[in-house]
């Protein structure tokens, strides 16, 4: 069975002239890592991985030639050379050994053997290989019983897992992303030495952590790879916001849910809904807040008044820590943390036209998603609740369509603009144009004048009166 989707990949036509590039060689090739792990799972794959017994600079521009591509990339430093090939990466690496210092992930490289190279790799499954040579065409080389792990759906290092991690601490989050993403196990040995390494994560840049987390986050089921990141003490280093909110106070017998958990099926929620990466980041920081704004009064019980604002506030820094991006992307997740119980609060009074209106400004193009995390928001396991709750966004859902057709306000601009005020009251720049301007957009939202620019005007002159600018 394995064989014959051995077969099918090698005969892929997109690829077959590659494949038949190689083969005509006499120095020896293989096909290696995640591109054969995917051939067996039959997953589609992006990139190629072939290692050689050659100078990878030397096979790749060779290789390039024959199918007619004119630019290829070397990394002498790392004995690897890449060129794109019909819109795939094809990498060729040297097969190499590697050794480590403690304080660097960056290895010492020397010339290797294949065997050399499959024990360097981070998993067994991710050490297969398939031989790309005419006398053994097609064969797998799997030494350390990558075949038999992948039908355990088991992850598992080559060598000493203490020495794999210590080695390159990434791959420690890196065997969370596979667990996460594939659904799989870490072998016990495997997870008593990332948690007693876990420390080790502190010498990997931000930028390469958050490229791991973001993929574990994108996962089918991320809560899967956040919470095995939480049991072996990595979450508390790369984001111990959101461990923060584990656990439950109890006080007159009155405790609050676990947020912790409550996080992460919201965020598993919002998974079976979008594959918005920001939307998912959103729904994980949408009550980190909570800690800090937790407050107990006899009357109402535990509350954490204001969390949605101050959550809003930390986005920044926790995005500046991880070294996400900081700009719109940032900005989308402080919007959607800001405002994610405004359509909840919508659901519990009768709803007002004005009231539809401001939460449409508010979130403007990112309704959608608002109510999308609003929705992902539900966890009760009160079944009939959630039913309860779900029809009344659903009528949410069309009053928030019926007020848009009518009044156009989710991208709303102001029907006069401060030039124009200045201009027909003949004044310079000064606060009361800011004052005319938000009583204009407050006027238009509440439903007291149209939502346009004769009476926009209108109103202008009004309030000009009341400040004195006109007599």
């Amino acid at each position: 069975m394995h064989q014959d989707k051995i077969n099918s990949f090698l005969n892929t036509p997109l690829l077959l002239p590659l494949f038949n590039a190689l083969r005509q060689h006499t120095f020896p090739n293989y096909l290696i890592g995640g591109c054969v792990r995917d051939c067996i799972l039959s997953r589609k794959t992006k990139d190629i991985d072939i290692v050689t017994v050659e100078d990878s600079g030397i096979l790749a521009k060779d290789i390039a030639n024959k199918l007619g591509v004119t630019k290829v990339v070397t990394y002498k430093n790392f004995g690897t050379a890449m060129f794109i090939y019909k819109g795939i990466d094809i990498e060729f690496v040297t097969a190499r050994k590697e050794s480590y210092t403690a304080s660097s992930r960056n290895p010492t490289v020397e010339k290797g053997t294949l065997e050399d190279d499959q024990k360097r790799r981070d998993f067994t499954i991710n050490s297969l290989s398939i031989s790309l040579n005419d006398d053994s065409y097609g064969a797998l080389v799997d030494p350390f019983n990558g075949i038999e792990h992948l039908e355990q759906k088991r992850i598992k290092t080559p060598l000493d897992p203490n020495v794999t991690f210590n080695d390159d601490p990434l791959r420690m989050l890196r065997a969370i992303r596979f667990a996460s993403q594939l659904n799989y196990t870490i072998d016990n040995e495997s997870l008593d030495a990332i948690k007693q390494l876990s420390n080790r994560i502190n010498i990997i840049s931000k930028e390469r952590i958050n490229s791991e987390l973001n993929k574990i986050i994108l996962s089918n089921t991320p809560s899967k790879g956040l919470y095995l990141l939480d049991k072996v003490g990595l979450l508390s280093i790369i984001l111990p916001e959101l461990v923060q909110l584990k656990g439950v106070e109890y006080k007159n017998n009155i405790g609050h849910k676990d947020n912790f958990i409550h996080t992460l099926q919201v965020l598993d929620n919002i998974s079976l809904k979008s594959n918005n990466l920001w939307l998912r980041w959103a729904a994980i920081l949408h009550d980190i807040a909570k800690p800090p704004t937790k407050r107990f009064n006899n009357r109402q019980g535990w509350t954490f008044h204001g969390h949605e604002d101050l959550g809003a506030r930390m986005v920044p820094r926790i995005f500046k820590n991880l070294k996400l991006p900081l700009d719109n992307k940032m900005k989308f997740v402080q919007k959607m943390v800001r405002l994610h119980l405004r359509p909840i609060a919508l659901t519990k009074e009768e709803i007002s036209d004005s009231a539809l209106r401001r939460i449409l400004f508010d979130a403007g193009e990112h309704i959608e998603e608002l109510m999308t995390l609003c929705e992902a928001d539900i966890t009760s396991k009160n079944k009939q609740k959630v039913t309860r709750y779900l029809q009344r966004f659903s009528i949410v859902r069309q009053k928030l369509k019926d007020v848009e057709e009518r009044d156009q306000i989710r991208n709303w601009q102001p029907p006069i603009t401060g030039e124009e005020i200045m201009k027909e009251l003949n004044i310079k720049p000064s606060k009361a144009i800011g004052t005319i301007k938000t009583a204009i957009k407050d006027a238009i939202l509440d439903g007291k004048i149209e939502n346009s620019k004769h009476a926009a005007m209108a109103l202008m002159f009004e309030k000009a009166k009341e400040l004195n600018i006109l007599t």
